[in-house]
């Protein structure tokens, strides 16, 4: 086969665009179609015959994960995957590691999309085939221009009020903006990150990365540590028990922070509480040193609290336990779960909270169950789960965030 020609492997499943991009391909003169694949197993036992250089592939193929692109990356064929919504198939496609994707509207374009593919699988398309002007330009995952990434800490009182699922919508939010993002589980009581992400992880990777910060390796080794969601987004996993909390000393998750953000945005998921006891020996870790330290190092403070009475208190609470804490810090609030069968306004909660320091950075997520019913289900981001009112609220956190920054 001439070194001009590309070759492509076509997985057909029937889909309406499929003869449009089989006529192009066939009557382009630098691209021949090897085979019409019928499923994922198809797929790669054509391409490990080392003859493929593309695939082409409807971006919801039954059986398409991370680990089916990955292979085909390792035997050199890279892939075009082609969606009728690019809209709500970006997020997954960022998951499963799919770089390039084509409307199905313009499935006749599939030739010179596939010409124009780099000859590396893992490197992004000199042109992409859906572009995006309202996100920012991708950066591979490191902080663009040596700028360091920020830091955001989500912290809250006692009561399950929601941190680990505002982090998580936080850090999915800022990946799916194009932005490198690592998640870390940073709660000294037994974090859920991992299981809300559907992650079966046997090493914690909070320990595993403390390990590296005493033998002093972590600039070289903190990526093996981290669990991969998608092309930005990365995940440090938590403790595999409480218990295991003093496994981690005393500046290390500083450490940690400041290395993070070098490549990129960091969130980081704490516990809830940051209280000193005072029968501790100061020469030891104390377990709410973690909380404590993620606090200290973080650039911007996201505060959670429930909007039911007894969350509100506790909310109160915090915001003056933060201030002992850090003197002039003014955190993000954000109230969970709003909703109108509490019988109060939004503006009734800002002027409650006021009095205890929150001044006008009050934001209020919606009680929308389902939202994060679908995606602790399938184990998933709440901004793969599809357009909701609770997915819009994060959106908008993140902007007056930005809008400040």
């Amino acid at each position: 086969m001439s070194p001009d020609v590309t070759v492509v492997l076509l997985v057909s499943t029937g889909a309406a665009w499929e003869p449009r991009a089989l006529a192009a391909l066939q009557e382009h003169p630098a691209t021949v179609v090897l085979k019409r694949c019928v499923d994922v197993a198809d797929l790669l036992a054509t391409a490990s015959t080392g003859q493929a250089d593309v695939a082409v592939l409807p971006a919801d193929l039954a059986g398409l994960d991370a680990g089916v692109v990955d292979e085909l990356g390792r035997t050199g064929v890279r892939v075009v995957g082609v969606t009728t919504d690019p809209a709500a198939t970006r997020p997954l496609a960022a998951r499963v590691g799919l770089v390039t994707l084509l409307d199905a509207g313009r499935a006749a374009d599939v030739a010179g999309v596939v010409t124009s593919l780099p000859a590396d699988p893992t490197a992004p398309p000199a042109a992409p085939a859906l572009p995006d002007p309202t996100l920012p330009a991708p950066h591979g995952g490191a902080a663009a221009d040596g700028v360091p990434g920020r830091v955001v800490a989500v912290w809250g009182p006692a009561g399950a009020p929601g941190r680990t699922t505002v982090a998580s919508a936080l850090a999915g939010e800022l990946a799916r903006r194009g932005l490198g993002t690592l998640l870390v589980d940073a709660d000294p009581y037994g974090g859920a990150v991992a299981q809300q992400l559907g992650i079966l992880d046997e090493v914690s990777g909070l320990l595993a990365a403390a390990r590296l910060v005493a033998s002093g390796t972590v600039a070289e080794r903190f990526p093996g540590v981290q669990r991969r969601l998608s092309d930005r987004l990365r995940v440090v996993t938590g403790l595999p028990r409480p218990d295991r909390w003093a496994e981690v000393r005393p500046g290390t998750l500083a450490a940690l922070l400041e290395h993070a953000r070098r490549d990129g945005q960091v969130v980081v998921d704490t516990g809830f509480s940051i209280e000193v006891d005072p029968a501790a020996d100061p020469a030891r870790p104390a377990r709410n040193d973690l909380t404590r330290e993620a606090l200290e190092a973080a650039d911007d403070v996201v505060l959670v609290g429930g909007a039911d009475p007894v969350g509100l208190a506790r909310l109160a609470r915090a915001l003056t336990d933060l201030d002992d804490l850090l003197p002039g810090v003014a955190p993000r609030v954000v109230v969970n779960r709003m909703r109108p069968t509490l019988g109060w306004r939004e503006s009734d909660v800002v002027d409650m909270l006021a009095g205890f320091g929150a001044g006008s950075g009050v934001h209020f997520l919606p009680d929308d169950q389902p939202a994060v019913d679908r995606a602790l289900v399938s184990g998933r981001l709440l901004v793969e789960s599809g357009d909701s009112s609770l997915s819009r609220a994060v959106g908008a956190l993140l902007d007056a965030m930005a809008v400040r920054r």
